[in-house]
């Protein structure tokens, strides 16, 4: 990789990283699934003008849109509302790579490869250990409803394997069509219209710039030049600096907010992205292991290798 996209593919890292203070720190006052809906009319408005629609039926995309971005947005945003501080959220997230592995093996009966078993099995004593050794200023619920986030991202992944998706790019902006909509329903629901009126007048300077930065330079921008990498460079080259996304959530919500991990947060973190990243390594081919199939990590894509006996890889994506 040229050093000038070495320095892209670090952006990328510190855009995704940052994001989950910016969400934070926007959302405040507002309800986290109306603040979802405004940021995926951005998100979606600018990007379906000049995004072909994907060969897909209707009802594959919206399944993709309905997990990997209303569900996986819709409980993170909740779960940061409950309390999950920014970096601890970006950590949890990434179990998202051990539960595809997970899913895929008994949905689409994907062997998972003996790497791919030892990483998920690391991965998931690390997620014990950050449950176990959170900070008593972490909530439960918030935790648990980052992890259904986690879940919900990996059902999503598997989703879109399944519909046998040519490119990530397209099924991306267009699944992304069934998010605000229902986002907005769902807060009309769950906070009450009085909630979701307040929290449209609460929206200020803020709620804006933070808007704007989760839907153009994390979304579009970041997700953009991470394509853009994954075409020219093999993925085992590009995805490993998206595991850098974590430790820049941490940092940043450490320096900006004093956020300080509980040790055991950090050691068990550590062992989750161990986990994932055993789990992301690509298998030579020589030994009968498939190029690796993709997945979203953090706003963009990462490999999954792919189980031995599975079909030719997609890029399912997210926004």
């Amino acid at each position: 990789m040229s050093r000038r996209d070495a320095l892209l593919a670090l952006l990328v890292a510190l855009l995704w990283g940052f994001n989950f203070v910016v969400i934070e720190w926007g959302m405040d006052g507002i309800p986290p699934l109306l603040f979802l809906a405004l940021r995926f009319v951005v998100v979606v408005v600018p990007a379906v003008l000049l995004v072909p629609r994907p060969d897909l039926p209707w009802t594959a995309v919206a399944r993709v849109g309905v997990l990997m971005s209303l569900g996986q947005f819709g409980f993170l945003y909740a779960s940061m509302h409950a309390g999950m501080p920014p970096g601890l959220a970006a950590l949890v997230l990434q179990a998202q790579v051990l539960l595809t592995i997970v899913i895929a093996a008994g949905v689409l009966g994907e062997r998972p490869s003996a790497r791919q078993g030892v990483g998920v099995l690391v991965g998931s004593l690390g997620l014990a250990v950050v449950a176990v050794g959170r900070d008593v200023t972490t909530p439960l619920p918030a935790l648990l409803l980052c992890l259904a986030g986690a879940l919900s991202w990996a059902a999503g992944n598997v989703a879109a394997r399944a519909a046998g998706a040519a490119g990530g790019l397209s099924l991306t902006v267009w699944s992304a069509l069934v998010v605000p909509v229902p986002a907005l329903g769902l807060s009309l629901l769950l906070d009450g219209p009085s909630a979701v009126g307040a929290g449209l007048a609460a929206i200020g300077v803020p709620a804006l710039l933070s808007t704007l930065y989760t839907a153009v330079l994390a979304s579009l921008v970041g997700y953009g030049i991470f394509t853009g990498l994954l075409g020219r460079y093999p993925a085992g080259k590009v995805v490993p600096w998206i595991l850098l996304v974590p430790p820049v959530a941490m940092t940043s919500a450490w320096l900006l907010r004093g956020d300080r991990p509980a040790l055991l947060e950090v050691a068990g973190g550590l062992v989750l992205l161990a986990g994932a990243a055993v789990a992301l390594l690509p298998e030579r081919r020589g030994r009968g292991v498939p190029v690796a199939v993709t997945a979203t990590v953090g706003e963009g894509t990462a490999p999954v290798p792919q189980p031995s006996g599975a079909s030719a890889p997609c890029r399912p994506d997210s926004v």
